[in-house]
Order: structure tokens, then C-alpha cells, then sequence
């Protein structure tokens, strides 16, 4: 029925949802169930994950409760935003209850096996040079640095968002003096309202996690990844918005996950078209400080889900699933402007 590239958050969800009523082959090109940083999911990527059938007994299994966020504007002022439901995840424990799902499905996963070479006309598929069996719809979830949207649009790749991400669990659960259960964000400003460094902090009786946000050149890609935390506790505390706090949580802290925050640009992409549909990070990424990169992959996968299902396009449900995104970051840029 469908092959899907990549086995991150849209592929095994994707996956998941299309083997409870027939096979499905993904291709992940790990050795195993992905981890990394953690994130944090709204009410709206619940939803998606459940209308899907992922129970909320799994998903709540997986994840804290997160009652706010809370954050300093420019002019000082402290505002919270508790409107809309979230948990925060840890990366690993999210794939592992989505991979959990799919796996109890007809869908095959089969890690270890890059797709290395793509013919988007015929819709083939080669790792290493071997032909591999493939569909004919083609979804391609395999992130940021697709192979599949290289074949498809060239032109439109990845682009340097301005900023390092630093993602860190501590070794224990940390307890400094802000309230539990709270993504707390200290941010400093430049002279036109606009955050140079981010370092935010959640914590509860079970865990606590940060992540710090710097505004510097990008780094090589072979120098991302997991790293031990000493080569990269000058840079943050030089740039902590909060000295103490960072302390607190660095001293508890081994390795952290460093990332460049990346866009996908979407306003001038090719209209979807068959056999291969780019979804998630794929077509679409968005650097972290938009706090919505997960929720679109969840979305995009519950969208071609529900058209695969019922016999419709995959290509329709993506262009409209383009159509909204970019309808909501216009206005979230707008509302950027007015609060800055």
C-alpha cells in the first residue's frame, strides 16, 4: 500500500496508523528506535495522536504534565500562558510509545536500511546500492536533510536559522526556586526586543530538563549530536541570562544534544505530487523556537493518514496541510510584531 522513508515521530506515527488496516514497509536508516533532546506536545498534537489510535494511557506513560509556560517579555514583564494543555516528552520515551504502536500493527520497520538512492519518477528505491521493495505512494518523513526532497526540489534546502540549540537532562532531578511542572523561559534582548540567548527549564519530583539557545555561526554537522557537557559550559554560562539557575542545572548535567537550528523554506515548494510526498521536517522544518515542529509532523501524519484510508489523494492533504501551516506562522509572525 504505502512505503514510508524515515522512522522518526511522522514516519512511525504514519506507520502506525496505516498498518491497522493494511501492511506498510518504513525505512530508517538508524540502528534503532531514535533518541535525542525532548519536546514538549499541545493539546492539538493529542488529538491528532489519538483520532489515530495511540491510547492516552501510552501517550501519558511517556510524558510529564505541563501546566504553563512562563516567560519574560522585552520590557521585563513575566507572562504565562497556561490556555492550552501540554506534556512535555522525552524524545526516546515518545518514539519508544509510538514505535510501540505501529509495532503492534501490520506495518514493518526496518532499521539499519537507508534509502540512499531515489528515482521519484518511477518511485524506486535503492540502499547501497540495491534496489529495495517500494509502493506506490512514497512518503518521505526522513527530516531535515531529506534525501527525498534533494531528488525532488534541489533548490529548496535547509537554511541556517541563526542560532545553536543545547539540550540537557540532568543526571538527577534539580529543584531550584521556580514552580514545577512550568517551562520557565529567561531570554536576553537586543536593542530591538528580539532574544539573543534563550535558556529555558522544566522540572517536577521526577526529572528536569533544559536547553539554551545562542546566537552564533552554525557548526559542522559532524560536531552536532551528543556531546559531554564540558566543552560547552563556557559558552553557555557566558551567555546565561540567569547565572545562578545555569549553574545549578550544568552541575548536574554529563551530555547535552547540540543541534543548529534549521528552516525548510515552504513558500515556493513544488504542489505535492505522486509517488513521493515529502511530510514533516521533510517539507517543512522550523527552528525550535517555534515550539511547533512535532505537532506538524503529527498532523501531517494524521492528514495523509486519513486520505490514505479513505482512498483520497496524499498529495491533496499535503497541499493542504501547506496551506495551514504557512497561514499560521503568517500569524504568528504578526503577533511576534505586536508584543516586541
Amino acid at each position: 500500500m504505502v512505503t514510508i522513508i524515515g522512522g522518526g515521530i511522522a514516519g512511525t506515527l504514519l506507520a502506525g496508523a496505516l498498518g491497522r488496516a493494511a501492511p506498510v514497509t518504513v525505512y530508517e536508516s538508524q540502528p534503532s528506535i531514535g533518541a535525542g533532546h525532548f519536546l514538549a506536545l499541545d493539546d492539538r498534537a493529542h488529538t491528532a495522536l489519538t483520532r489515530l489510535g495511540v491510547g492516552l494511557d501510552r501517550l501519558h506513560g511517556a510524558s510529564h504534565p505541563l501546566a504553563a509556560r512562563s516567560a519574560a517579555d522585552p520590557t521585563g514583564v513575566v507572562r504565562s500562558d497556561s490556555r492550552t494543555e501540554r506534556r512535555l516528552y522525552l524524545r526516546a520515551e515518545l518514539m519508544r510509545a509510538l514505535t510501540e504502536f505501529a509495532s503492534a500493527t501490520a506495518a514493518e520497520l526496518h532499521y539499519d536500511t537507508p534509502v540512499t538512492e531515489l528515482n521519484s519518477t518511477e518511485g524506486t528505491l535503492f540502499s547501497g546500492g540495491k534496489p529495495i521493495p517500494a509502493d506506490e505512494v512514497i512518503i518521505a518523513a526522513d527530516g531535515i536533510d531529506s534525501l527525498a526532497r534533494r531528488h525532488l526540489e534541489p533548490g529548496r534546502s535547509a537554511e541556517y536559522a541563526g542560532q545553536i540549540v543545547v539540550y540537557g537532562i540532568t543526571t538527577r532531578p534539580i529543584r531550584p526556586h521556580t514552580d514545577p511542572s512550568v517551562l520557565h523561559f529567561d531570554r536576553r534582548f537586543d536593542a530591538e526586543g528580539r532574544p539573543v540567548t534563550t535558556f529555558g527549564h522544566f522540572w517536577n519530583d521526577e526529572l528536569s530538563v533544559w536547553f539554551t539557545r545562542l546566537t552564533r555561526e552554525p557548526m559542522a554537522v559532524q560536531d552536532t549530536g551528543s556531546q559531554p557537557l564540558d566543552g560547552w559550559a563556557e559558552p553557555i554560562l557566558a551567555a546565561a541570562p540567569t547565572l545562578d539557575l545555569v549553574e545549578t542545572m550544568l552541575a548536574a548535567t554529563e551530555t547535552v544534544h547540540v543541534s543548529n537550528a534549521r528552516t525548510v523554506p515552504l513558500a515556493d515548494a513544488l504542489p505535492p505530487q505522486a509517488p513521493v510526498i515529502l511530510c514533516g521536517d521533510a517539507d517543512h522544518a522550523i527552528t525550535p523556537a517555534a515550539g511547533v515542529g512535532a505537532r506538524d509532523a503529527i498532523e501531517d501524519a494524521a492528514a495523509l493518514a486519513e486520505a490514505l484510508l479513505s482512498g483520497g489523494s496524499p498529495a491533496t492533504a499535503m497541499a493542504e496541510r501547506r496551506a495551514r501551516i504557512l497561514a499560521e506562522r503568517g500569524a504568528a509572525a504578526q503577533m511576534f510584531r505586536k508584543t516586541t
